[in-house]
């Protein structure tokens, strides 16, 4: 057994539960992974200033945020497919963020949909939108999300076309044949008590928020095929205003790495940008998000407020992109194994775990409240 104390340890936790094919899935980057591995390197170009000879008795990590008070700067970022790694997994993990005090951002690729998110938190999520050529179908879905009360809509934009995740071919995730991996596979034989959490007590196996209007998203064989076909390869400025003329509450822009993009997101009418480069899994060989992070906040961070994804592991990685000028850290794979590895427990315990670290990291740098941290806590 492992004693799950860290991130990486509800990795493992996540690599023994699910099967191998659906670890991999959380687990790889694009082609050669470099950007993969740049996202948690690079944060080791920043060494903190250690303080020392303050009052530190009281250290507040809580920040706001579109109006919400977040407890922890943290939001649980969009993760497709996440209702697999648990029984009904999205709702276990809007439950964990709701009590931690932190959103949840639902990604359009759940397994569960808004509405069931919302009726188990109490609470809509924040929902991340991809933009598929049905315009249609997506007003209707704007609309949904506008009606359930989203406090956010996160539109990703680095996803013109899908990358290619050599990881998920070999481990077997093709865009065939799912059913009959997800059930006679002989890794998830090897993993009972998934099969029968999930594949047995977790049922329906669908896309939640396209299974109403879209067949192909009613089950989980043909689903991919269908993206790789409708996803929107014109993804350009006059589209950004098409979603902000139907979108009237916060709208973050994802998937920004380029200053001049940022520049471009809220000159188009975006309230927020979040510097990402999709985990690793879009284009390989691009620049980590953390050293892409300096030059969008000098961009823009005087203007919207500027969030951050990629490489987050401990509560060090949080503290330095917040004070390289972050407004907020978006978790992605940190969530995604607690899910996977404890359901709604190991999530808490990941945010827990992140926002203690956070809090002993302030007050060992001589810091007290997260929304003084600036660029002069580095060296």
């Amino acid at each position: 057994m492992v004693q799950a104390v860290t991130v990486a340890d509800y990795r493992e936790l996540a690599r023994r539960r699910v099967p191998h094919w659906l670890f991999e899935y959380i687990d790889a980057g694009a082609i050669s992974e470099d950007t993969l591995a740049a996202n948690i390197a690079d944060f080791r170009r920043w060494n903190l200033r250690q303080r020392v000879m303050r009052d530190v008795s009281r250290v507040s990590t809580a920040t706001t945020l579109f109006g919400r008070e977040l407890a922890v700067p943290l939001v649980l970022g969009p993760v497709g497919f996440a209702g697999m790694f648990a029984r009904r997994g999205e709702t276990q993990a809007a439950r964990a963020a709701e009590r931690a005090g932190v959103p949840l951002c639902l990604s359009s690729v759940s397994i569960c949909g808004l509405e069931e998110v919302t009726q188990a938190a109490g609470v809509a999520p924040w929902f991340q939108l991809y933009m598929i050529k049905d315009r249609a179908y997506m007003e209707t879905l704007l609309a949904r999300a506008a009606r359930l009360g989203c406090p956010a809509l996160v539109f990703t934009v680095d996803l013109p076309v899908p990358s290619r995740r050599y990881r998920n071919v070999r481990s077997g995730m093709g865009l065939w044949g799912l059913r009959r991996r997800l059930v006679l596979g002989a890794s998830a034989a090897k993993r009972p008590g998934w099969l029968w959490e999930v594949m047995l007590r977790g049922r329906p196996h669908a896309f939640g928020n396209f299974a109403e209007g879209i067949a192909e998203a009613r089950t989980l064989e043909g689903f991919d095929a269908w993206v790789e076909h409708n996803y929107e390869p014109c993804l350009d400025w006059d589209l950004l205003a098409w979603v902000r003329e139907r979108w009237s509450g916060p709208l973050v822009i994802k998937g920004i790495l380029d200053p001049d993009d940022a520049r471009l997101a809220v000159d188009a009418g975006a309230d927020a940008v979040l510097v990402s480069n999709h985990g690793g899994r879009q284009l390989d060989g691009t620049c980590s998000s953390i050293a892409a992070l300096p030059g969008v906040v000098d961009a823009v961070g005087q203007r919207v407020p500027v969030l951050f994804d990629g490489g987050i592991r401990t509560g060090v990685d949080v503290f330095k992109a917040l004070a390289l000028g972050a407004h907020a850290c978006v978790l992605g794979r940190a969530w995604a194994w607690g899910l996977a590895g404890g359901g709604e427990k190991g999530v808490a315990a990941v945010i827990d775990m992140l926002e203690r670290e956070l809090a002993t990291t302030m007050a060992l740098a001589g810091c007290t409240d997260v929304r003084g941290l600036d660029r002069t806590a580095l060296c």
